[in-house]
């Protein structure tokens, strides 16, 4: 793809959200284990999350996200040639849950698969699809953060099975033609970090090689806290050095919606006015992969991230892994 002296960008051109039917709240929860609402919204601002129905899949949700966000971009499935699948839920061991959700599609063409960075899985996604765009090999790209984390979650430990829910979310890139300077619409940076050293404090302990099983969500809460809050005001940093950009020059921050109090201490640490801070985790939990585009689709939705807004978008996950990308809307 010729750019005329120019630069690929990979722009954002449709946004698109699924969530089940199926809402928990703290009072249900409250019903199976020794909690209650006043005790997990102090501790994480999580009030209810969305559970998938027996027999709806990752892929389900992942579809359904697609399409929302294929239609809000005014596009075909047939005009898609990179689909990027972010989860850590995938329906199969194999194949990849991407690959599924291009034959719901009816697309035949291009590649598609998974990326397992956990909660910062979107991140990563983005990121892959944005090089892939910019290297000129796909034109556009479906890039989806899908979960269904209730199917991994010991529901007799209180101090996991409140924090996540279930669902998907979904962008279109498409490559367009920029100068390569801040004012471009598309992604302008991207920046992905992991260390393994912190495996234990955030894992499932199940696995096909290691235990021949799913496994359950175990986590060392305020170690990850900790990390967390770090990790990511050093990811948004970074972004702002690479483009000489400020805090003060961001219209929005959408970040990982993980617990209420990562997200204020993340904010705080930065000195972003929280007003610029897209929350929904008291509304959807935290849905890992999916938590970061769902966000982006809903603050979309409802007008607050207009065209030409400047938006940053950061997670951490499990691994540990971290990472951020800035965006013109």
């Amino acid at each position: 793809m010729s750019t005329g002296g120019g630069v690929i960008r990979s722009r954002v051109v449709g946004c698109g959200a699924y969530l089940p039917e199926r809402v928990m709240t703290n009072a249900e929860l409250a019903d199976l284990v020794n909690t209650d609402d006043a005790w997990i919204t102090a501790r994480t601002g999580i009030r209810q999350r969305h559970i998938a129905a027996e027999g709806e899949c990752t892929s389900d949700l992942a579809t359904a996200a697609a399409k929302n966000a294929l239609a809000a971009a005014g596009l075909e499935a047939g005009d898609i040639d990179l689909i990027v699948l972010a989860t850590a839920t995938p329906d199969f061991t194999f194949p990849a849950t991407a690959t599924m959700v291009q034959a719901n599609l009816g697309i035949r063409r291009g590649a598609a698969f998974d990326i397992q960075a956990v909660c910062s899985g979107f991140i990563y996604a983005i990121a892959t699809a944005d090089n892939f765009l910019k290297a000129g090999q796909h034109k556009r790209a479906l890039v989806i953060g899908a979960e269904t984390f209730s199917r991994i979650l010991d529901w007799e430990d209180r101090t996991t099975c409140v924090l996540f829910g279930d669902g998907a979310g979904a962008v279109v890139l498409e490559a367009g033609e920029g100068t390569g300077g801040n004012g471009d619409r598309g992604i302008l940076t991207s920046h992905l970090h992991a260390d393994g050293r912190y495996r234990d404090l955030l894992y499932v302990d199940g696995g096909p090689s290691r235990t021949k099983t799913v496994g359950h969500l175990r986590m060392t809460g305020r170690e990850v806290f900790r990390h967390a809050v770090v990790n990511l005001a050093e990811a948004v940093n970074e972004a702002l050095a690479a483009t000489g950009l400020a805090p003060t020059d961001l219209d929005w921050i959408v970040p990982h919606q993980a617990n209420l109090r990562i997200i204020e201490g993340t904010a705080k640490k930065l000195g972003v006015d929280p007003a610029r801070v897209v929350v929904t985790v008291d509304h959807h939990g935290n849905t890992s992969a999916a938590s970061v585009p769902l966000a982006l689709a809903e603050a979309m939705a409802d007008g607050r991230i207009q065209p030409g807004h400047l938006v940053l978008l950061e997670a951490m996950g499990g691994g540990f892994t971290w990472g951020s990308c800035l965006v013109r809307i």
